[in-house]
């Protein structure tokens, strides 16, 4: 007994959470998360697991992310990228489909139908929302933008609003597209998003 009492006072001392088995989560993205034009360490998911490792030692984050992919791509793919090692998903999908100009209602069919999947699996779930380059006028901006937090309530998912935020239209944090950001934006949204992904870690805990 004195010994359990002694591992707990260590855990609580240390700060670093502790799970029963290594905590997995799937990161099911676009360009924007699989790191196009960057080196495979300085990819979203890596760079988060790595600003995450000292709290979480046992974390693993899979890039599961496909350059030019749609939400329905993302649908198309998430049965074989949803191992049973994966304890929560994070999806960062829509860009494309914004890009696109792509009916904004079939892009919330295919995310509910991701949605729906994970929940089957018992699995919770952080939506990365996107927003619709301005220039695709008010009507399509309203409708596209407003899909992700209707989507994350339905389906009692996290949200973060907007997966480029303090990024976007930012030259010395994007490269040379203006469209992808570079290693040093790709820090500062991971600083930014942490705190909901940690929300995310906490849910797999507990289940």
């Amino acid at each position: 007994m004195l010994r359990i009492l002694s591992l707990v006072a260590v855990l609580l001392l240390s700060g670093q959470p502790a799970f029963a088995k290594p905590v997995t989560l799937l990161v099911l993205g676009d360009s924007l998360t699989a790191g196009l034009g960057l080196e495979p360490q300085d990819a979203f998911p890596a760079k988060l697991e790595a600003a995450l490792r000292p709290r979480y030692p046992d974390l693993a984050i899979v890039n599961a992310g496909v350059s030019g992919d749609t939400a329905a791509d993302g649908l198309a793919r998430l049965d074989w990228a949803l191992t049973d090692e994966v304890g929560g998903l994070i999806v960062g999908l829509g860009a494309n489909d914004a890009l696109r100009g792509l009916d904004a209602a079939q892009t919330e069919t295919a995310l509910d139908g991701i949605l729906l999947k994970a929940r089957e699996k018992n699995l919770p779930v952080l939506i990365l929302g996107m927003k619709a380059p301005p220039n695709m006028g008010p009507d399509y901006v309203a409708r596209f933008d407003g899909l992700f937090p209707r989507l994350a309530e339905k389906h009692g998912a996290l949200l973060y609003p907007f997966f480029l935020d303090g990024v976007a239209a930012n030259t010395g944090l994007n490269q040379a597209d203006g469209i992808h950001p570079n290693a040093e934006g790709v820090n500062k949204i991971v600083m930014k998003v942490m705190p909901r992904v940690e929300d995310l870690i906490g849910k797999v805990s507990v289940k």
